[in-house]
């Protein structure tokens, strides 16, 4: 049930290593950047991790605790499924952060929390079977 969404986890957190490959051989020179910016996008980072536990909680615990008892539901499963794909997706968006401002002139320092963050991220919500809860 979680071999695809396994894949796209891993393929994601590859993706993440090549933004700070490439923003470090493509991007430009660290240049003197406003550093409102940086708060900016730190601001709306933290926004996406909240939206990602809305996500999980919405989402993926309520899909996984229907799919515990009826795991035929096609419902369910799928919505457990898109509750991942949801939440891969943040993750990710917040690895692009880092890759934005990367192009916009902030050093890697600057950077490596968001890379970071949504490399954790992605790592820390693998896929996981949904099982029945203990009574």
């Amino acid at each position: 049930m979680s071999k695809l969404l396994r894949i796209v986890q891993w393929a994601l957190l590859f993706t993440v290593l090549l933004y700070v490959v490439v923003g470090e051989i493509a991007g430009p020179h660290p240049k003197g950047v406003n550093p409102a910016l940086s708060y900016v996008f730190t601001s709306v980072g933290v926004a996406v991790v909240g939206m990602i536990f809305v996500v999980r909680r919405t989402l993926v615990q309520r899909s996984a605790e229907s799919l515990a008892s009826h795991p035929d539901d096609t419902l369910a499963l799928n919505h457990w499924k898109v509750g991942y794909l949801l939440t891969y997706s943040l993750c990710e968006m917040v690895a692009l952060f880092g890759f934005v401002l990367r192009f916009l002139g902030f050093t890697l320092q600057q950077c490596l929390p968001f890379y970071l963050s949504g490399f954790v991220l992605l790592f820390f919500f693998g896929p996981r079977q949904p099982t029945a809860p203990n009574d």
